[in-house]
């Protein structure tokens, strides 16, 4: 399993929701609208990215998943202040 960072930029708000969904659905967390992160397996990553591109068909987007090895993820910065 390795740490993921999967972000979006869709215009259709449908399909945005939809991927959403999906992202949600394997396990990641929402952490900006656009942004999710998790623990994915090499298999899981491939499945999702594969699922994404259906959903979003010839619609226009942009999705990008980013591996991250374990010492960056444990190097990452995070300032997180609910109001």
């Amino acid at each position: 399993m390795s740490h993921c960072v999967l972000v979006y930029d869709i215009p259709d708000d449908r399909k945005r929701t939809q991927i959403a969904d999906a992202c949600l659905d394997y396990g990641l967390d929402r952490i900006q609208y656009s942004a999710f992160s998790g623990r994915l397996s090499r298999t899981h990553q491939k499945e999702l990215m594969r699922r994404i591109r259906h959903i979003l068909g010839r619609k226009a987007g942009n999705v990008q998943l980013f591996v991250i090895c374990n010492d960056d993820w444990g190097r990452r910065q995070v300032i997180e202040q609910k109001g």
